[in-house]
């Protein structure tokens, strides 16, 4: 069974929610992908509609590696065998859950702007994501509604593993399931169009079901902490990136290199002048939340983008490969080799903390053709002398309280012979979680890439 797209999905997931019969129900959608899923479901119930945020709490030395989530309202949840594993202390949990309630607080002040949460106390909700893989975020997202006082919890998915939704039987009052295969791979796999959904698409949903409603949802002031402000450069949010209504879709592919599969994600807008290909940061991937995020504003922009593994899960394993900067810029001269064979676009690169050396390093090989490199808090010193020959357009991007990253860009900007730019984002710190950080981040990326894509910079020789 494979829905066409979210749309398709909430419609039929809408109909068996309904028959359930709930009484005085709100629905709540996990940004960004379950927000069109949780749209219709709220249309056919006449329901409410709002956000459900919560985020990952990632090991400082790897942050893909959750030890628990937070959410809304003060909520915690701790995962204490991996606190244990990962030896950590009560003020590196603290630092963690800082920067990521910063986050959060920030994200839903994007999407809901000055109005309130709705309220959920003595209410039954609708709880409503595009998919459960692992179920760590549903389980977090139930725990927060109960924590602001829903009466009644139901989980609604179109598609899941059995195993998790055994998992989540304990979390939820009532669990509504469209599929369940016992092989699930990944959520993606289960749609015919698994687009990136933007946050301007989140936040037109969720005012045009506001309207719909008469805008007479109540609301309350619970978990509405302070909201910092957004940083200099391009500190805006972004929901207010006008929305581009593009024919891209997400698609998986898998490119052998050194007989292995590398495992990726590309994502071709009608028209794409270039495809950005993203090497990653030690111990990320594909699925980085940071490099998705910067992704899906560059589709919005018109602009292609692979994100893929450098590494398989086993290679991972052994820490020096994560640090083996020729070894990955290697990979990625090999993945940009074959998207060159795939399709006949010009490529420019993303790199993110040791991704960015992994980028330049390629980008210096003598017969690179790369149009143009931007790196994201990237450690760009550790191309070493390979630095004197790229010859791409680069912007290095740093924020302004990663004194130290900061200087070394700095002393790796002095080695480029090519055009170069660094660009701080005032108040960023190494993962750019600060409220507006991000997507200041993707702008410059964006105006640079779009830039040195220009017919009139391909003429120029860029």
């Amino acid at each position: 069974m494979r829905f066409a797209d979210r749309t398709t999905a909430g419609i039929q997931l809408a109909e068996e929610v309904a028959r359930l019969h709930l009484d005085d129900p709100v629905v709540l959608g996990l940004p960004r992908g379950g927000i069109p899923v949780a749209y219709q479901v709220a249309r056919v119930l006449d329901a409410p509609l709002d956000v459900i945020a919560v985020r990952k709490l990632g090991v400082p030395s790897r942050p893909e590696l959750g030890f628990g989530a937070i959410g809304e309202g003060e909520v915690r949840i701790l995962n204490d065998d991996v606190v244990r594993a990962a030896r950590l202390g009560p003020r590196e949990r603290a630092a963690v859950e800082l920067t990521e309630r910063t986050a959060l607080e920030g994200r839903l002040r994007a999407y809901r702007a000055e109005r309130p949460p709705a309220a959920l106390t003595g209410r039954t909700v609708v709880i409503v994501d595009d998919g459960i893989a692992t179920g760590s975020t549903a389980s977090a997202a139930c725990q927060v509604a109960r924590a602001r006082g829903a009466a009644r919890v139901v989980l609604a998915v179109p598609v899941a593993p059995p195993g998790a939704l055994a998992e989540l039987s304990g979390e939820a009052d009532d669990m509504v399931c469209l599929y369940s295969p016992d092989y699930f791979g990944s959520v993606g796999q289960w749609y015919t169009d698994f687009a990136q959904t933007g946050d301007t698409e989140v936040v037109e949903l969720l005012n045009d079901r506001l309207a719909s409603s008469g805008g007479a949802t109540r609301s309350t002031t619970e978990g509405a902490g302070s909201i910092a402000e957004g940083t200099e450069a391009g500190g805006g949010h972004a929901a207010d990136l006008p929305s581009r209504r593009l024919q891209a879709v997400e698609t998986d592919v898998g490119m052998t290199i050194d007989g292995r599969v590398l495992p990726g994600s590309l994502t071709l807008p009608d028209g794409a002048p270039g495809v950005v290909v993203f090497a990653h940061g030690s111990g990320s991937g594909r699925h980085s939340p940071r490099n998705r995020s910067v992704a899906e504003r560059l589709n919005r922009a018109g602009l292609g983008t692979l994100l893929f593994d450098l590494l398989t899960p086993e290679e991972e394993r052994d820490r020096a490969n994560v640090f083996d900067i020729p070894l990955l810029a290697r990979r990625l001269t090999l993945v940009t080799a074959w998207l060159g064979a795939e399709h006949a676009l010009p490529v420019c690169y993303f790199g993110a903390s040791t991704g960015a050396a992994a980028a330049l390093l390629s980008a210096a090989e003598p017969h690179a053709d790369i149009k143009a490199v931007v790196c994201r808090g990237g450690r760009p010193d550790l191309a070493a002398e390979a630095l004197a020959d790229v010859r791409a357009p680069t912007l290095l991007i740093v924020g302004g309280a990663d004194t130290q990253v900061l200087d070394l860009n700095r002393r790796a900007a002095e080695r480029l012979h090519c055009e170069h730019r660094l660009d701080v984002v005032a108040g960023a710190t190494h993962l750019f979680e600060e409220p507006g950080a991000l997507e200041a981040v993707a702008d410059l990326a964006r105006e640079w890439l779009t830039e040195h894509l220009s017919p009139s910079a391909q003429r120029a020789g860029h």
